[in-house]
């Protein structure tokens, strides 16, 4: 039995305990992943199975899902609906995970939740996302939220979220990203992803791909449920970008939409076109109502009402500090769209990964150009900072090594000058280390 049963935890003692007595995937890899639903279905069970007790939009795929997530709960939560929100990693506090309307969970609740859970934690044994998936079911069950946007943590089939039943399935794009787990080609990955289509549950899929196409098509069939591309539910799709917002003019056979997504990278276009999806058919279900206002409203004020952060992060001015956590192939695509729209002298890229990342894949595609400050992760699974330079040398790409984020961030905006552009960029764990602090 824990040392930890015996003493009365506060909120720091109870995250020590958490992210160090339970596997996690940040900090170790691999070894933290369970093959199987068994441990979150025991700790359902244990709880009274509160999955069962709110509905739900269930949401995977490789990239943007989290942008996506923010926006359904976004414009769910104008709608007037009491919106839960599960979400995964956190950057800067635990409780980002967990938020109803906006606004995360109180942390006695986290402290009172992991004192009742700790019996079962010694039992049952479970990964630090198991306990966070089961911590988040029972908050939203608690809390009796109209709707809860779940978003899986990795792949989608044996993903610790997916013992929900959803009334709508979203899977936003298939890209390489995991592959160690999720399988090597696009096809195997998607199948994946696609464990989260369940019975007569209609679901969205946001791009379309001829490798991904028919998996998600012989799921859907094979368990009676309805498959959209979402690209192929509008007759025309287009989108300005501002300095402020992303503006998209949407048509379908019987509607017109214009939207402003204060989200306003230029590669939000797709997660917009997939979430507005997701609304037309969440209105056509008859379970939600959601009007165009709410919906106007919902997209412009993502970053308001959800606390949206890491998605072309605006940080500081002269010169201008962005952070994305964009990581893989795809997310370094998106994020060099962005820089397409953006007026600047001087490039400067501050950069740091994990060991389990094609970081050759990523290298290959960045700007050759730009003065480079490697750094890496504050945890155990990091690239260091000089095996990433030396990998990044053989693609051209030159600079020094800083270990630590923030003071590679410090450095790089004492030798930028105020017209130049930095980007913090290559990890989750990388962005978290130079966000504003709760």
């Amino acid at each position: 039995m824990s040392v930890y049963l015996c003493i009365q935890m506060n909120y720091q003692e109870t995250l020590d305990y958490l992210y160090h007595k339970l596997p996690m995937f940040s900090r170790i890899g691999d070894a933290a992943i369970k093959k199987d639903l068994t441990n979150t279905i025991a700790l359902c069970e244990a709880l009274n199975h509160p999955e069962h007790q709110f509905k739900s939009i269930h949401i995977a795929g490789t990239n943007g899902k989290g942008s996506v997530a923010h926006m359904l709960a976004s414009i769910l939560q104008e709608a007037g609906y009491k919106t839960g929100l599960y979400t995964s990693p956190h950057l800067t506090d635990f409780r980002e995970r967990i938020k109803i309307n906006g606004k995360p969970c109180s942390e006695k609740f986290v402290i009172d939740f992991t004192k009742k859970i700790q019996p079962h934690i010694e039992a049952i044994a479970p990964s630090f996302f198991e306990i966070t998936v089961a911590m988040a079911f029972d908050y939203f069950a608690k809390k009796k939220v109209d709707i809860a946007i779940i978003e899986t943590g990795l792949g989608g089939r044996l993903d610790s979220t997916n013992v929900i039943s959803p009334v709508l399935s979203v899977i936003t794009n298939i890209s390489f990203d995991h592959q160690h787990l999720l399988g090597n080609t696009l096809a195997e990955i998607a199948a994946e992803k696609a464990g989260i289509i369940k019975l007569s549950t209609p679901v969205v899929i946001g791009r379309r791909h001829p490798e991904t196409d028919t998996v998600f098509e012989k799921k859907a069939t094979s368990v009676y449920a309805k498959c959209y591309f979402a690209e192929d539910m509008f007759t025309s799709f287009t989108t300005i970008s501002t300095p402020r917002f992303l503006i998209a003019d949407a048509v379908t056979a019987e509607q017109t939409y214009n939207v402003c997504c204060d989200l306003q990278a230029v590669y939000q276009q797709e997660n917009i076109r997939t979430a507005l999806a997701a609304v037309i058919l969440l209105n056509q279900s008859g379970q939600f109502t959601i009007s165009d206002k709410a919906l106007q409203i919902g997209f412009s004020s993502v970053r308001k009402n959800t606390q949206l952060q890491g998605r072309w992060q605006l940080l500081d001015t002269h010169p201008k500090v962005v952070a994305d956590v964009g990581h893989n192939e795809d997310g370094v695509r998106h994020i060099l769209s962005q820089l397409k729209e953006e007026q600047y002298s001087q490039l400067h890229i501050v950069i740091g990964v994990v060991k389990d990342k094609d970081v050759k894949a990523v290298l290959a595609l960045l700007p050759k150009d730009a003065v480079y400050y490697f750094t890496e992760p504050q945890l155990p699974r990091k690239l260091e900072a000089e095996v990433l330079q030396q990998a990044a040398a053989a693609f051209g790409l030159q600079g020094e090594t800083i270990p630590h984020p923030k003071d590679a961030l410090g450095i790089a905006i004492s030798r930028a000058k105020a017209d130049d552009l930095i980007l913090v960029m290559g990890s989750f764990f990388v962005v978290s280390e130079v966000l504003p602090q709760a």
